[in-house]
């Protein structure tokens, strides 16, 4: 699935708003979005929140053999995945150029860089090093992904801890965190990348910026830097020119906020390590502020029972008595019974529908009475005298239509079985012979 270009109007809009100096979330040109930094239950996992852009960073060791050029060095791996969770744009199973671009700028700037002391993580030269994994995840893009995996891989680096090892000529022992205390990373500074998005050519300068920014930017510039203000790498793209005096620029607002963001670091790393050791509670779950929709649990609260007994007897004295009369049982027919006022029962209530065919059938017999009356002759005995009676198994019912001059005829009619209300007859009214005068 591609992305979904912004309309012409859209693209108007925003670079009129760069124009002005305005931005869609309020900030000024070179303010950084606020950054979020949660640790999990596990050493070496953690969240990392830039705006609306959410990482989660994962690392794990493995025991291996080392590379035959270098046999005194572990192995430090970077993976980054884009799956459509974090936009819908993205295509699962299959590497992107931008992918490809994000993974070869972190190898660049936490691998190159020699941010990690790779000869520590040796057990047995030329047999057994530590092999490092990060494992990156983006969650959700809202842009700039590669300032927030930045920061998610070195604060989890910073934040793992790998099990203690012990060598006794070639035995290697491997220690549980319950026997020995697991061993931070030996790591020399921390490298951060910022971004910086032009437009119009190079005019206008943005730091950090949102998805909306990047569809409409013309280049970026990504610098990567640690708090000594020593470029780890720095890569544009995009294909525009820029001066000298612009890269400069960028790279002293480079410093300052890498400056920021490796304080910030340094307390989440150090607030986490004192809530673990004075067992207080920690991991997502427990960064997450009560009293909102989103909270698992909330903080029990102490309830006082010493009076409870006393505020029950008053509760019950000031209540009103309850009534003495007690309802007695109605007894509408044998069987049943009814506690109370209720509604009568309207089971032998008759429908509307079935009233208009009682009345009919009732105007029928009506007339027929009045007929054998007057004629002395059964209605069955007239219809018997044209042709006899054929009984069948047939569901068929014989309806007689009477006239007065003409003789009765049968007329058959089908009726289905399923059929629940019989055919609505229409009476016929009987007229009366004059009887002549002698």
């Amino acid at each position: 699935m591609k992305e979904t270009p912004l309309s012409n109007c859209e693209r108007r809009f925003l670079l009129r708003a760069i124009e002005e100096k305005k931005r869609l979330d309020g900030r000024q040109t070179y303010d950084y979005r606020n950054i979020k930094i949660s640790f999990g239950t596990d050493y070496g996992c953690c969240i990392v929140e830039l705006g609306k852009t959410r990482v989660l960073g994962q690392v794990s060791c493995e025991l291996v053999a080392p590379k035959l050029n270098r046999a005194t060095e572990g192995i430090l791996f970077f993976n980054l995945e884009l799956s459509q969770m974090a936009a819908p744009s993205f295509e699962p199973g299959r590497q992107s150029d931008l992918l490809v671009k994000l993974n070869r700028l972190l190898e660049r700037c936490l691998r190159n860089s020699k941010c990690i002391d790779t000869e520590s993580l040796c057990v047995v030269a030329g047999e057994k090093v530590w092999q490092i994994r990060v494992d990156l995840h983006l969650l959700n893009h809202d842009g700039n992904i590669i300032d927030a995996a930045s920061i998610a891989a070195i604060v989890a680096l910073c934040h793992f801890r790998r099990p203690d090892v012990s060598v006794q000529g070639e035995e290697v022992t491997l220690y549980t965190p319950e026997e020995r205390d697991p061993v931070a990373l030996s790591i020399h500074h921390m490298p951060i990348c910022v971004s910086f998005a032009f437009f119009q050519q190079g005019t206008y300068l943005l730091v950090d910026p949102n998805e909306r920014e990047e569809r409409v930017m013309d280049g970026l510039l990504v610098i990567a830097m640690n708090k000594h203000r020593e470029i780890c790498t720095i890569q544009s793209s995009g294909g525009i020119m820029l001066l000298k005096d612009q890269v400069l620029r960028c790279s002293k607002i480079a410093g300052v906020k890498v400056a920021e963001i490796t304080e910030l670091i340094q307390k989440a790393l150090e607030n986490d390590q004192k809530v673990r050791k004075e067992g207080g509670k920690f991991g997502f779950a427990e960064s997450i502020a009560n009293q909102r929709i989103t909270t698992f649990k909330m903080e029990k609260a102490p309830i006082d029972t010493s009076d409870v007994e006393e505020k029950a007897e008053e509760i019950i004295a000031e209540a009103e008595p309850p009534s003495e009369v007690v309802s007695k049982p109605v007894l509408w027919t044998s069987g049943t019974a009814q506690i109370g006022e209720g509604v009568e029962n309207s089971w032998g209530d008759l429908e509307d529908s079935e009233k208009d065919e009682d009345e009919g059938g009732s105007d029928e017999a009506v007339i027929l009475d009045k007929m054998k009356m007057d004629t002395g002759v059964e209605v069955s005995d007239i219809g018997s005298q044209d042709a006899p009676i054929v009984l069948s198994d047939s569901e068929e019912e014989e309806m007689i239509i009477l006239e007065p001059d003409k003789n009765p005829k049968k007329i058959s009619t089908q009726t289905s079985a399923k059929q629940e209300k019989a055919p609505i007859k229409k009476p016929v009214k009987r007229r009366k012979k004059k009887r002549t005068a002698n």
